[in-house]
């Protein structure tokens, strides 16, 4: 899974980078084959004036499948990023979950062999 992160309008540190990493990895390894892209934008909407304007924005890049796009703003950055990348999470496993059943219901899937 190719992660992609980049802040607006503030400095990326070590840190946060790698808690971003970690919390995708924890949400969507499951589902890591299925994941082309991730891009992950972080900024700060109202800039030195305060309040709940830490923005999180991700983008899933699925294959096969449209984006899975979730964006969270909340006063506190760490707060966004793990609300984020738990829908992310959720929202990428509901949409592969839909897409198993259609290709189930439409005979898509290969046959069952019943051989010993």
């Amino acid at each position: 899974m190719q992660i992609d992160i980049q802040a607006r309008d503030f400095h990326l540190t070590k840190a946060l980078r790698g808690y971003i990493e970690r919390r995708l990895a924890f949400a969507l390894s499951a589902r890591d084959e299925h994941i082309q892209r991730v891009r992950v934008r972080l900024s700060d909407i109202n800039g030195p004036r305060g309040g709940a304007d830490k923005c999180c924005h991700i983008q899933v890049v699925l294959a096969h499948l449209p984006d899975v796009v979730i964006k969270d703003t909340k006063a506190d950055l760490y707060t966004a990023i793990d609300l984020a990348t738990d829908r992310a999470g959720r929202t990428v496993g509901r949409r592969l979950l839909r897409q198993r059943i259609r290709d189930r219901t439409s005979g898509l899937q290969a046959p069952v062999s019943l051989a010993d």
